[in-house]
């Protein structure tokens, strides 16, 4: 029997290894295979410009537009601000039990925050954020424990103070 695929869709550029460590991080954590898929959308039509950010919102039901029968999930890769109303930002979203999400690279780099560019520590929080939406879509919750991939993230230092991997609860809760 076949490993179920999961779709990542690089929606602008991404460094070739960062792409392939994300799916290897997604690979070893959900047990899945990983298909890269590049995408192609005029970005502009989903700028907010009172807010000078991108609707997380409407790229989400983009992302859930885009069917793959070959996939399980599929999760939009961008390199944008992302909003949505009732926050100022966020690093992705996902629909909760849902087949896609997305996560954005913008905000979990550290020139972001005035500090010196750490390319090991921007891979590492992007696949967190990217494991982390993908278990939105399996239907996992924000969790409690503070190691979790699955802790809620309000700041980048959230992020910092996480595992990749998910606690052995969540673990237990995602059925294929």
């Amino acid at each position: 029997m076949s490993l179920p695929n999961i779709t990542l869709i690089s929606f602008g550029y991404f460094e070739k290894e960062l792409l392939e460590n994300t799916a290897e991080a997604v690979r070893n954590e959900f047990h899945c295979s990983v298909i890269i898929r590049e995408g192609h959308i005029d970005l502009s039509d989903f700028f907010d410009q009172t807010r000078r950010q991108y609707n997380a919102n409407n790229l989400l039901k983009l992302v859930d537009s885009l069917h793959f029968p070959d996939s399980i999930k599929t999760l939009g890769l961008f390199n944008v601000d992302l909003f949505i109303p009732i926050l100022t930002f966020i690093f992705g979203q996902a629909f909760l039990g849902g087949r896609c999400g997305i996560a954005s690279l913008y905000r979990v780099s550290n020139e972001r925050y005035g500090m010196p560019e750490d390319n090991q520590l921007l891979l590492n929080r992007f696949k967190k954020e990217v494991i982390h939406e993908l278990g939105h879509t399996f239907g996992l919750i924000h969790c409690h424990n503070p190691t979790c991939v699955m802790r809620s993230s309000t700041y980048v230092e959230d992020i910092d103070q996480k595992n990749q991997q998910l606690c052995p609860n969540c673990r237990a809760e995602i059925d294929f």
